[in-house]
């Protein structure tokens, strides 16, 4: 079995790329796990051509369709994002747009295999659950359209630093069990 963790934002030693490590470093003891940072990839943003909605084919080509690989790759993929300004990192952001061509709204699609779960961490600096429910709606929300189940969603307020990770990590490893557990049923 495979693992995706994708730190959804661009910051690759912040709080959330540790969250993605430890998470990774869990899941390891039962998948194949790769962990990967949003700004691993380059990308444009969608054009709005609409040229997806009739070949179900984007007109770019750039890494949009590498990390699409991976998503079709894991058999479990988790998106560990920040919130900024209560919603999700502009370049994850992007990405997603770009991902309409495998958007089940129109025909045809592209498809990645079926029966993957998604999960979700987010996290915020401050103290109210709200913003984190929001980036973790937006995830959801695009796993909904790329048929992915959503499986598991974790909040964290009061993290803006790496090192307020640590006073977290029981929490974090705890839905990282769940995640494991969950799959042996």
């Amino acid at each position: 079995m495979k693992a995706l963790v994708i730190n959804c934002s661009p910051v690759r030693t912040g709080a959330t790329a540790e969250i993605a490590r430890i998470v990774s470093e869990q899941l390891s003891k039962r998948y194949e796990t790769k962990q990967v940072c949003i700004d691993d990839y380059a990308f444009g943003f969608c054009k709005g051509c609409r040229t997806c909605h009739i070949t179900a084919k984007c007109v770019q080509s750039d890494d949009v369709d590498t990390l699409m690989g991976e998503f079709a790759r894991a058999d479990a993929i988790v998106s560990v994002s920040p919130s900024y300004w209560a919603d999700i990192p502009g370049q994850f952001k992007a990405f997603i747009d770009r991902c309409t061509p495998w958007c089940n709204t129109h025909e045809p699609h592209m498809t990645i295999p079926k029966g993957k779960k998604g999960y979700t961490i987010a996290l915020r600096t401050g103290p109210g659950m709200k913003e984190c429910e929001r980036v973790i709606s937006s995830i959801e929300h695009f796993y909904g359209h790329l048929e992915i189940g959503c499986c598991g969603r974790l909040g964290l307020c009061n993290v803006e630093y790496k090192d307020a990770v640590n006073e977290r990590r029981t929490e974090i490893e705890e839905f990282c069990r769940m995640i494991l557990k969950g799959d042996e049923i």
